[in-house]
């Protein structure tokens, strides 16, 4: 493996050597702290289902070896000599964009994510022409653009999947104005995704309708997340009583599935948001969309200052992902019961083996 010249810092982590949905402990080098860049001890990383897709490369672009992981959460340990909003000590965060060309409209609106030239945290290319390796590791290094400050009273273990799954619900709610209280919003899915757009309807104080295949979610949604209303999308008659009903409505399904159904749900002007990623088209008939007046868009993670507001609002209102804690030999098993969907919501690795703790 070609290191580059500056890479000088040893590292070490899990890393996937091949498609076999398994990761191995890998030792590697990190870029030395630049003069824009801030270096982290990693505390805690999210394990993403992107994760499994990048470890496996279902998606074809993986490149061997890769150090998964963007759900990351840290403190502080040197800051280079341009950097002047974090100090060491500092509790932050890492989400899915390493780098990007900052100077197009996208990075000038803080739209990072839609730049062009844009790098992920892992298996992206950085400027200097490295692959770049994720959270899965004892320490990062990252530019000061792509870090958000972690709120105090956010425990940095349950805040680290807000990273990806927070921002991923978070920006389409804010974009298409669905922060309002009073409306009603309908949650495909209860998931990892699904549960934190669930919290933030609440805080924000809409009526949130969960919109499951599973009857046994409905126990989940009402209890443990207080969901206003539950549809089990297989029960037309429940689907039917709650046609037209919806202001809003984000899919957080990764499964292909048909959208007609759905949009049913919402109200003439009605608004449909694709959060997720099916590896097969989704069904999209035109009939839902013509006779109501509906929108279909998409929506991917979010910009660096959209995802500082958002977790300084999960901070105000105390929301943070139902995790399950993982120890760092316990990663593969993780892996496993992440491709069977068997976490409630969200694994988090205990990469410096604290234990769950602020």
């Amino acid at each position: 493996m070609e290191v580059t010249p500056n890479h000088t810092q040893a590292a070490s982590g899990w890393a996937a050597m091949e498609a076999s949905g398994k990761v191995v402990p890998f030792a590697f080098k990190r870029r030395e702290n630049g003069v824009d860049d801030v270096t982290i001890k990693v505390h805690y990383c999210g394990m993403c289902h992107t994760d499994l897709h990048f470890i496996n490369n279902d998606w074809g672009i993986t490149m061997y070896p890769v150090v998964p992981g963007h759900e990351i959460t840290g403190v502080v340990t040197k800051v280079g000599s341009n950097v002047s909003g974090f100090r060491p000590g500092d509790r932050v965060g890492v989400g899915c964009i390493a780098a990007s060309c900052l100077d197009c409209d996208h990075c000038r609106r803080s739209e990072e994510n839609y730049c062009d030239k844009v790098a992920l945290t892992y298996n992206g290319i950085f400027w200097d022409g490295s692959v770049t390796y994720g959270g899965y590791s004892n320490m990062l290094v990252a530019h000061k653009r792509f870090l958000v400050r972690i709120p105090d009273t956010l425990p940095l273990d349950a805040a680290a999947p807000l990273l990806c799954a927070g921002i991923t619900v978070y920006s389409p709610m804010k974009q298409h104005g669905m922060l309002h209280a009073g409306r009603r919003l309908g949650v495909v899915g209860l998931g990892g995704l699904g549960h934190v757009a669930v919290k933030f309807g609440k805080a924000f104080g809409l009526k949130v309708t969960v919109i499951s295949t599973s009857p046994a979610k409905e126990l989940e949604a009402r209890e443990s997340l207080k969901a206003d209303d539950f549809v089990l999308s297989t029960d037309d008659k429940q689907m039917q009583a709650m046609a037209r009903s919806l202001d809003y409505v984000i899919d957080t399904v990764s499964a292909q599935h048909s959208l007609g159904p759905i949009l049913e749900l919402l109200k003439v002007n009605g608004k449909l948001v694709l959060v997720a990623a099916p590896d097969k088209p989704v069904e999209l008939p035109s009939f839902p969309l013509i006779f109501g007046k509906r929108t279909v868009s998409g929506s991917m993670t979010g910009g660096m200052k959209e995802t500082q507001e958002m977790m300084d609002l999960c901070g105000e209102h105390g929301i943070t992902a139902d995790i399950e804690l993982v120890s760092t030999d316990g990663i593969n098993d993780a892996l496993a019961r992440l491709a069977r969907n068997d976490v409630r919501y969200r694994f988090v690795i205990d990469v410096a083996g604290n234990g769950s703790r602020l």
